[in-house]
């Protein structure tokens, strides 16, 4: 049996089987307009993984979205000072930032614990604390106050512990050291004698050269090495025990974000997770290379004594104790992140540490 086509009645239905996309276009180009931002960074553009990971966002929103929500990232000072890049975005003079929260600390100390605190959580566990233990939440509590949102973007892992012109052998010798340092580990190191400043990255090199600070730290092997601070100050301590995770986050002004169309805020979502993941395994595959560069080029690597690292611990949890005892915020949050860091420090003592304090050591000795 063989069926005949009407070629008139299919020619007649194809306008009206097509109206329907005809009209949906419209509504489709509404849904998914055009949006361009801009992206302060705090960082300098030769610092390729970190201002790298504010490019890599800005690229895959605009891939998710065909190209339609465009975001434009900019170094630190080139269109907001890199140290004001949450005031900016607060202000609504730019969408958005890449940025760490403990910059902010004199708006309120709170602000430390979504970056880092010294003896605090490590990147994957601050992966857990903010993903599953309740921390984004609690930043994102703080962040209505500066009409922002904030999502985690970027994981340094742990911080090196600095450069230094002459050696630290004892707490005596931090005594009267001007120490470029961020976050609360400054009220640690002036506790210590210490006299803390911060100082952009862009001008670390240049103040050391001068003498305007001792010691100054900033991430790791391999941004301390494109940076150049090995010339000027030979002594490179660790731990960073002050950052033993230094967490970034995509902050975006409240206004700004409520305006986007839901498919957008996903491309962000999207976007800023997979950039979160991807900063400290750039990291662990750049810093023991440039670790072998710089001390095969004449940095001395040295490590902080345990006299020097009790010290710190304990002026450390004066430190928080005194800031909970003013801020109830503070407070709040100081109790959530120490009951997830104990219960995590338990597990991580039996699982993890146990396996790298043989593992570690044997990877070297044992043949």
């Amino acid at each position: 049996m063989t069926s005949r086509v009407n070629r008139r009645a299919l020619l007649t239905a194809a306008p009206a089987a097509a109206l329907p996309v005809a009209l949906a276009a419209p509504a489709l180009a509404q849904s998914n307009p055009e949006v361009r931002w801009r992206l302060t960074s705090s960082f300098p553009r030769s610092t390729d993984i970190l201002f790298g990971t504010a490019e890599a966002v800005a690229k895959r929103v605009g891939e998710l979205t065909e190209g339609k929500f465009r975001i434009t990232a900019f170094p630190g000072g080139e269109i907001a000072p890199a140290l004001s890049a949450l005031d900016a975005v607060q202000s609504g003079s730019i969408e958005c930032a890449h940025t760490a929260s403990y910059y902010y600390i004199g708006k309120d100390p709170a602000l430390a614990f979504f970056t880092a605190v010294p003896f605090g959580l490590n990147a994957r566990q601050n992966t857990a604390w903010l993903r599953y233990g309740g921390g984004q939440e609690l930043m994102n509590e703080m962040m209505r106050d500066y009409n922002a949102i904030a999502f985690p973007c970027g994981d340094t892992g742990a911080q090196m512990g600095g450069w230094f012109r002459r050696e630290i052998r004892t707490v005596d010798d931090i005594k009267g050291l001007k120490f470029r340092i961020t976050g609360l580990a400054g009220q640690v190191f002036q506790r210590l004698g210490a006299t803390p400043s911060v100082v952009p990255a862009s001008d670390i090199y240049s103040s050391l050269e001068r003498g305007t600070i001792d010691a100054a730290e900033f991430v790791g092997p391999h941004d301390d090495e494109k940076l150049g601070f090995a010339r000027v100050a030979p002594n490179y301590y660790a731990p960073g025990f002050w950052e033993p995770g230094a967490r970034l986050h995509f902050i975006a002004n409240q206004r700004a974000y409520d305006a986007l169309p839901a498919n957008y805020k996903a491309a962000i979502a999207v976007a800023t997770a997979e950039a979160d993941a991807e900063m400290v395994a750039k990291y662990d595959v750049a810093n023991p290379l440039a670790l072998r560069r710089l001390v095969a080029s004449g940095a001395q690597l040295r490590f902080w004594s345990r006299p020097i690292l009790e010290a710190a611990w304990r002026a450390n949890n004066e430190v928080l104790d005194e800031l909970a005892g003013k801020n109830e915020r503070f407070k709040k949050i100081l109790e959530s992140h120490r009951r997830f860091r104990d219960d995590v420090y338990t597990w991580h003592r039996v699982s993890e540490n146990s396996f790298d304090n043989f593992a570690f050591t044997a990877s070297q000795t044992v043949r």
